[in-house]
């Protein structure tokens, strides 16, 4: 395996250093070439999400091949105008001589990907680094097992080896991969594994970009639109049965409007699933995540849900009440099904505790004052968010998606996703008509002072 990866990534930079990946015309068919590779493999990837986590089609499609498709689709309009060197006003003790930006590859990237959202994580980065002219050795996650083999299938029939490569493992695999020297690393998973890639990365002085997660909270005000807000955090709950990076992992309400929340979020899950049926809802991906809730659960008072099927990997939707801040449930991102929530009486009680511990990936405020909008933004720091909703901000391809401290480093989506994985080199081109004598030695008296007038 270390001589097959040394030959995957030596085999990549051989081709990179031909220059056949920079046109545009060559960007451009490539991206078209994974729109229809995707396409025709629409089954495949439904097959794969419904093995993997149990994913109906309609949600696989809602939330990892039609982004993805959109994500495509945006960067085929744009990346002409992207690729463009872009002019920048020369100052005049420069005379006489032109400024420009020149956008260009990185060279050969690592794209490492995670189980939670194994299509569009994974293939999502894959678009930016084409945009930019890249290759790219794509490692998705060995616990979406099914959806790693089929990417190795789409990308292996869509593209050849030393332009796209997949490699396929576990721990050992990642690993071998982060020994060798890419150009650009883009990884998205844990924050613990996170460290890992950028002490590896460091060895190389490899720039990168890591997608990490956290605790993100949400925030019911007493103004806010009750059933609204329930029905959609109720949302970002379920989607993938809570196993996504941006879900709402923890939520602060209102004292005088919680048990109304409580009602409308039970009243949002009868209608989500009706006659309780949830056979369409995801599964937790592997038994140690699934162990690992029903740890968080152990001496909590369930409100909601609750139930469990070990067989399946199956948590009902689950809301927790009187959770104090030192239980384990508060201690670690939830990914999970599982909503514990804390009434407070003033805002400064919620925005003190956030501000005390590690930067969110995400925070989504309900409420339907301004001002109080106006106090969350400036005084608390995370990814992204929304202001009356959840999750939909990650869906625009126009809003660069990314963390900050302990849930990250760089963004990406859209244009954000071509610089990613761009180099933008600064260039000067100076004529020669006309050669300044002031700044060569010797230096005197009388050009300092007109070079001070320059310099100003």
């Amino acid at each position: 395996m270390n001589s097959d990866i040394q030959t995957i990534v030596a085999r990549q930079r051989d081709y990179f250093m031909t220059g056949e990946t920079r046109p545009f015309s060559f960007r451009r068919r490539a991206l078209r070439t994974l729109y229809r590779a995707v396409c025709e493999n629409e089954a495949l990837i439904n097959d794969a999400l419904k093995a993997d986590l149990n994913k109906s089609a309609f949600e696989t499609y809602m939330t990892e091949t039609g982004i993805v498709l959109e994500e495509i689709s945006y960067h085929l309009r744009h990346l002409r105008r992207w690729m463009k060197n872009r002019r920048i006003h020369t100052p005049i003790a420069q005379f006489h001589s032109r400024s420009y930006i020149a956008p260009e590859p990185y060279g050969v990237s690592l794209i490492m990907s995670p189980w939670n959202y194994p299509i569009q994580l994974c293939l999502s980065p894959v678009v930016g680094a084409i945009s930019g002219g890249n290759c790219a050795v794509i490692k998705p996650s060995a616990y979406a097992s099914a959806t790693s083999s089929a990417i190795a299938t789409i990308i292996g029939d869509a593209f050849p080896s030393e332009y796209l490569k997949v490699v396929e493992g576990g721990r050992q695999e990642n690993n071998r991969l982060l020994e060798e020297k890419f150009d650009y690393i883009f990884f998205t998973g844990s924050v613990a594994v996170g460290k890992v890639v950028m002490e590896a990365a460091s060895k190389h002085l490899t720039p990168v970009t890591l997608e990490l997660g956290g605790k993100s909270p949400a925030i019911v005000d007493e103004t806010a639109n009750i059933p609204v807000a329930a029905r959609r955090i109720a949302f970002g709950k379920v989607l993938n049965a809570g196993q996504t990076c941006v879900e709402p992992d923890y939520l602060f309400v209102h004292r005088s409007v919680e048990d109304r929340f409580i009602s409308e979020f039970k009243r949002a899950l009868d209608e989500f699933f009706p006659d309780g049926d949830m056979t369409t809802m995801p599964t937790i991906v592997s038994s140690k995540h699934f162990e690992r809730l029903k740890g968080l659960l152990a001496e909590t008072k369930i409100a909601i849900g609750g139930g469990m099927d070990d067989e399946r990997r199956f948590i009902e939707p689950t809301v927790l009440t009187d959770v104090v801040f030192d239980a384990p449930v508060m201690q670690e991102e939830i990914f999970g099904p599982i909503l514990p929530i804390i009434p407070y009486d003033d805002l400064n009680e919620c925005i003190s505790y956030i501000t005390s511990h590690p930067r969110p990936l995400a925070l989504y405020l309900f409420t339907e004052r301004r001002d109080r909008e106006k106090q969350i933004l400036e005084r608390c720091s995370f990814g992204g968010g929304c202001i009356n909703d959840t999750i939909i901000h990650l869906a625009n391809p126009e809003l660069p998606f990314g963390g900050v401290g302990d849930s990250g480093m760089g963004s990406y989506h859209g244009k954000r996703s071509f610089d990613t994985f761009t180099h933008y080199r600064s260039i000067v081109r100076k004529s020669t008509w006309i050669d300044l004598p002031m700044r060569y030695h010797p230096y005197k008296e009388r050009n300092l002072r007109i070079i001070r007038r320059l310099l100003k």
